[in-house]
C-alpha cells in the first residue's frame, strides 16, 4: 500500500494535504539535510522526517487491524505508559503550523493560541494522518484554550479530557491519582486489555528506556564545542512523541554513541566559543523549527529547551513498584512534578531554568512564547526578572508559526548575541 492509497482509506482531503507538504521537503533540506558536520546518526532521523506522514502512519493502521487502538495526545501529562502497557500507541498529534490556522479560526476566536487554532484547522482540513488514524484524543485541561477546545473537537473525533489539578497540594496530588486511575479503567475498557502489574511495569519500563535515551543526549550538549546543533536535537524531541519508543530510544542511544565519540575528539557543530542559548517557553510542536532555525542562523548554538517538547518531558521518569496500585500511583507521581505555567505558583520552573543554564554552559536565555498563550505570556514577568537579578543575558519573543516576522526576530536575536559577545 502507497501513501496515497493509505490517506484516501483514512478519508484525508489530498489536494489540501498535497498543498501543505509541498514546501516541506525544500524547508527540510535547507534547515537539516543540507547542514555541514551532521552526526551521521541524524540518518535515521532524516528518513523519519522525509516520510513523517508515511511509514509512522502505517505502522499505526497495521495496529489498528489488528484490533489494537491509537490515543494521540498534546500533553505531557498524559500518561502514556497506560497506554503503551495495553500493546496501544500512544502518539503525538500535528499542531505547529500556520497553514491549518485559517480554517481553526472557523471554529475559534483568532485571539487564541496558535497551537490550538492549528490542532484544529488540522482535523477540519482532514491533513493530519494521525489525527486520521487515532481512535480518540487524550485531551486536559492545561489552560482555558484547550479546555472549552476539546468540546468542538469532540464533535469530530471522541475526545476523552482529563482534569489537572492547578496547584500541587497534598489534595491535588490525590485529585490527580483519581484522575490517573478513571483513565487506567478507560483506557482498559477500550482495549479490552485488563492492567495488570506485568504489563503495567513494562510499559512503564519502555517508557522510561526512551526518556532515559532523551536525558543522555540532553546531557551531551554541555560541551563546548556543542556536537550537535540544537534544530536537529528539537527534531528529535519533537518525533519522540510519534515514534515508536523502544525504536526510538534504540536510534537516540546510537546517536549519543557518536556524539561521545565527538566529544573525546574536541569535534562540534559549531566554534568552540559560539553564544550558547537556552530556550525556555511554550512547546514547538512538529513543524515549529523557526525560533531555532534564526537562533543558529544568527550563530549561536541552542543547548537546551525548558519546554514540553524538551527537558519538561524527560527529565523525571516513573519508579518502579510491585503492584498495580503503587505503580499507577506513581505514574501519577512523575507529571506533576512538571513545572508547567498551568500551575500556580511555579516556582519550580525559574530552578528548573537556573539549573539548566549553569549545567549547559549558557551564555543567555530566550524566552520563547506563542501569542495569547496566557499562562506562559504572564510568567515571562517573573521569568525576566529573576533573569536580571542573575544577570544572566535575556530575550523575550512572542510570535506564532508564520514566517512574516522572521526579520524582526533575526535582528533582536542578533542584537542580544552582539550583547553577549562585548
Amino acid at each position: 500500500m502507497d501513501n496515497r492509497e493509505l490517506w484516501s482509506i483514512l478519508g484525508m482531503n489530498l489536494e489540501k494535504h498535497d498543498e501543505f507538504l509541498a514546501p516541506v521537503p525544500q524547508i527540510a533540506t535547507e534547515l537539516f539535510f543540507n547542514r555541514p558536520n551532521r552526526p551521521k546518526a541524524m540518518g535515521y532521523f532524516d528518513m523519519v522526517l522525509g516520510d513523517v506522514h508515511g511509514i509512522r502512519v502505517k505502522e499505526l493502521y497495521e495496529m489498528k487491524q489488528q484490533g489494537k487502538k491509537v490515543f494521540s495526545t498534546f500533553c505531557v501529562y498524559v500518561p502514556e505508559e497506560i497506554i503503551v502497557a495495553t500493546g496501544s500507541a500512544c502518539i503525538g498529534l500535528c499542531a505547529g503550523a500556520q497553514y491549518p490556522i485559517s480554517t481553526g479560526e472557523k471554529v475559534l476566536p483568532r485571539n487564541l493560541c496558535p497551537l490550538i487554532k492549528s490542532t484544529l484547522g488540522f482535523k477540519l482540513d482532514g491533513i493530519c494522518p494521525y489525527f486520521q488514524v487515532s481512535d480518540w484524543v487524550i485531551g486536559e485541561t492545561t489552560c482555558d484554550g484547550k479546555k472549552k477546545a476539546w468540546e468542538i473537537l469532540n464533535q469530530y473525533i471522541p475526545t476523552y479530557v482529563m482534569e489537572l489539578p492547578q496547584k500541587k497540594e497534598e489534595k491535588d496530588y490525590k485529585l490527580w491519582e483519581e484522575v490517573v486511575s478513571e483513565f487506567a479503567a478507560f483506557v482498559e475498557k477500550e482495549t479490552g486489555v485488563e492492567l495488570t502489574e506485568e504489563n503495567l511495569a513494562l510499559g512503564l519500563e519502555k517508557v522510561n528506556r526512551k526518556r532515559q535515551a532523551l536525558k543522555r543526549l540532553a546531557d551531551l550538549r554541555k560541551h563546548k564545542p556543542s556536537p550537535i546543533h540544537g534544530l536537529d536535537v528539537l527534531l528529535i524531541n519533537q518525533l519522540a512523541f510519534f515514534d515508536d519508543p523502544e525504536r526510538f530510544a534504540t536510534q537516540v542511544n546510537l546517536l549519543c554513541d557518536e556524539l561521545e565519540e565527538r566529544v573525546k575528539e574536541g569535534v562540534g557543530v559549531v566554534a568552540v566559543d559560539a553564544p550558547r542559548v537556552l530556550v525556555t517557553g511554550t512547546p514547538q510542536p512538529l513543524p515549529a523549527w523557526k525560533i531555532h532555525a534564526l537562533i543558529e542562523k544568527a550563530g549561536a548554538v541552542v543547548v537546551g529547551e525548558e519546554t514540553c517538547t524538551g527537558e519538561r518531558y524527560f527529565k523525571d521518569l516513573t519508579e518502579a513498584a510491585s503492584s498495580k496500585e503503587d505503580l499507577l500511583k506513581n505514574i501519577a507521581k512523575r507529571p506533576m512534578q512538571v513545572n508547567c505555567a498551568c500551575f500556580t505558583p511555579n516556582t519550580g520552573r525559574i530552578d528548573d531554568i537556573l539549573h539548566m543554564a549553569e549545567n549547559l554552559q549558557a551564555d543567555a536565555v530566550i524566552d520563547s512564547n506563542l501569542q495569547f498563550c496566557q499562562p506562559y505570556g504572564i510568567e515571562s514577568f517573573t521569568v525576566s526578572k529573576e533573569m536580571e537579578k542573575r544577570e544572566i543575558p535575556y530575550l523575550r519573543l512572542e510570535s506564532d508559526f508564520s514566517d512574516e516576522d522572521q526579520g524582526q526576530l533575526l535582528t533582536r536575536i542578533e542584537a542580544l548575541l552582539e550583547m553577549i559577545k562585548v
